[in-house]
Order: C-alpha cells, then sequence, then structure tokens
C-alpha cells in the first residue's frame, strides 16, 4: 500500500469537482470561506476547472471533463494534496475517463471527500495500492467554527492526527441552508454505538473488542454499483491483503433498509468479505426507519452474523455528521470500551 506524504503545512492543496462542483448556495458561500480559511493557515489553494461547474448530470461537468480533471490534478506536481468538492450521483461515470495507469505512476497525495467520491477513494485503494481518506468534502470546511471532526480530518491530511474516535453527538437536522451558509453542525443527539459478535448484541457497557486489519470501504450506494464491472477488485484486495485482514466500514445514503440488506448480500457474494475481521457501520441517512419488520440492524447483521467477527454500529461515518476520518487502505488498531470507539492508524 502506497501511503501519500503528508501535506505541509505552507503545502497547496488542490479542489477538484469530480462529482458536485459548488456553484450553487449554500456550497459555493461555504467553499470560498474554506478557501479563505485554508489560506489563512498558510496554505496555498489550487482549483481545479471545475470546482464552480454545475453543467453536468448529476456531477460538475461532462464525464470526460471530470475524468480529465481529476487525472491531471491528481498527477500533477503543482499540489500537495486534493480536496474534493463534494459528492453527487454520477461519478461513476467519469471511471472511464480516468486515467488510472496514470494514477499509479505518479507520486501518491492525499484525496480526501466522501459519498460519491467513493467511486475514486476505493479504487485507489483496490486499484492502485494507495491510500485516501474518506473523510469531509470542501464546502464543510466553511463552516464556522470547525467541529472537531474537521480538526481531525485537516490533521490527517497533515500528519498531526494519527488518532480519531468517535464524537459525544451527532447532528439529526442540519441548519445550513441559502441564508447560513456557514452554519456548524447541529450535534444534538447522543452518540450510542452498538456491538454485536455472533448474531448477539454485547451491552455496551461490557464491550472491550480490539481489532486490527486494512481498512476498506465506503459509501454502499456505491460499492454495489462497482459490483461486477471492469472496476471490481473487491475480492482479488481481499485476498492480496490476506495476512492482514479487511476492516470494512461501509455507510449508507439513498438506501433504504432492504436496499442495505441486498447490498450485504451482494457484496458478500462477490467475494469481498473474504478474510474479514471486523465491520464498522456507520448510521444510515435512513437512521430510524423499518420496513416490512427489518430495521438498519437486522438489514447488515443478517448477512454477516455468520462471519463471526465484531460488527460495530451507529458510528460517526458518512451522511449523518460529524464523520471521523477514515483512511481508505491503512493498517489500523481499532478499539472498542465503555461505549467508546478509538481508531489508530498505522502506515504499513
Amino acid at each position: 500500500m502506497r501511503y501519500p506524504k503528508n501535506l505541509p503545512l505552507d503545502g497547496t492543496i488542490g479542489f477538484v469537482a469530480p462529482s458536485f462542483g459548488c456553484n450553487i448556495e449554500p456550497y459555493r458561500t461555504a467553499f470560498d470561506n474554506s478557501l479563505r480559511i485554508f489560506r489563512e493557515k498558510g496554505h496555498k489553494v489550487l482549483l481545479g476547472p471545475n470546482c464552480y461547474e454545475g453543467r453536468g448530470i448529476g456531477i460538475s461537468n461532462t464525464p470526460q471533463a471530470c475524468g480529465k480533471e481529476l487525472t491531471e490534478s491528481y498527477c500533477s506536481k503543482d499540489s500537495d494534496a486534493l480536496i474534493s468538492c463534494g459528492g453527487g450521483e454520477l461519478m461513476c461515470e467519469i471511471l472511464d475517463y480516468v486515467d488510472f495507469e496514470a494514477i499509479r505512476q505518479a507520486d501518491p497525495k492525499w484525496y480526501m471527500g466522501y459519498s460519491d467520491n467513493t467511486n475514486f477513494t476505493f479504487l485507489l485503494a483496490t486499484l492502485c495500492d494507495t491510500a485516501a481518506v474518506y473523510g469531509p468534502c470542501a464546502a464543510a470546511f466553511g463552516m464556522e467554527p470547525w467541529h472537531e471532526s474537521l480538526s481531525d480530518a485537516y490533521g490527517i491530511l497533515t500528519g498531526q492526527v494519527t488518532r480519531v474516535s468517535g464524537y459525544e453527538l451527532w447532528e439529526k437536522e442540519s441548519k445550513k441552508n441559502e441564508e447560513n451558509p456557514l452554519a456548524p453542525y447541529n450535534v444534538t443527539e447522543p452518540r450510542k454505538i452498538r456491538c454485536f459478535q455472533g448474531g448477539r448484541e454485547i451491552p455496551s457497557e461490557e464491550a472491550d473488542i480490539q481489532i486490527s486489519g486494512r481498512l476498506i470501504g465506503g459509501c454502499m450506494d456505491c460499492l454495489v454499483n462497482l459490483m461486477g464491472t471492469s472496476y471490481d477488485r473487491g475480492a482479488e484486495f481481499a485476498k492480496n491483503y490476506e495476512e492482514d485482514g479487511l476492516i470494512w466500514f461501509l455507510e449508507s445514503c439513498d438506501l433504504n433498509v432492504m436496499a442495505i440488506r441486498r447490498a450485504v448480500w451482494e457484496m458478500k457474494h462477490g467475494g469481498w468479505f473474504q478474510n474479514v475481521k471486523g465491520f464498522l457501520i456507520g448510521r444510515p441517512y435512513c437512521h430510524g426507519q423499518e420496513l416490512m419488520g427489518l430495521d438498519q440492524y437486522q438489514a447488515v447483521l443478517a448477512q454477516i452474523e455468520d462471519c463471526g467477527v465484531p460488527v460495530i454500529m451507529d458510528l460517526d461515518l458518512g451522511h449523518l455528521p460529524p464523520m471521523m476520518p477514515v483512511i481508505c487502505g491503512a493498517c489500523a488498531d481499532v478499539s472498542v470500551k465503555g461505549g467508546q470507539i478509538v481508531i489508530e492508524y498505522k502506515k504499513e
């Protein structure tokens, strides 16, 4: 696995829009403010040609233009790290125009984004053996003040943070809108993680779990879309890193509980869960939903409980912020004790 160099404290941050750009409010104002904040921290900023574009369908521009921007920005020596402008809907369509061989041959640099950006963070690891950060997109860094999770994400890029943990509260309903584009996370809900193993729930006060392995995953909406395509190296990745074992981190956006269950079934039968050592499951966007007696927990557990490994659920990952920045492709020690999770990253 290739690990990028740390972002220098006076280094250049490049911004790209392989999914949505920041052309409409509240994202444009928030993005502009994030650029100001990064400049005040001493960084130079370099904007890709699609950052303020909105002419594409589900992405900022045409698939060809987005693929070209991503390839050239990643391979360029003009920036030290890349942050995606946002998530979106159809980043998968740019993949035919991304030169993964050129990226594989280029010096690795940190790429950070989440949601639709799974199409790159996951493929950097599985196609290019290069670590990436599943973390906040650019506009989030425009909030005033920063939430601790944003400081953690920035610290991962600079190398000042190698250990992250869950946050006390999470946001059920955002107050960010066109009139209030710089609103911080509206954290009101107490975090309560749930732990399972072999189909049995372990009471949080009794949980004392240690997992070591290589982190891989992202947004299930995107992951299952990649399965069975020419970009699917999930089973091969699991075999290549058999010695480390895999810790899968998964979350979802548009999937309801039935779709989550189908997605987990598909990944399991696609051979992705070979050599799995544990699962980290973020709060789904459909948090609290039930359909035909199926809830968000059994949507996952029914398919993976026979793996016999720890399953940690309702974590700070993904679409209900805040989110712990996860280094996709990295080895890590994960510990759960006293209702708290800690992820310690190792560059191996």
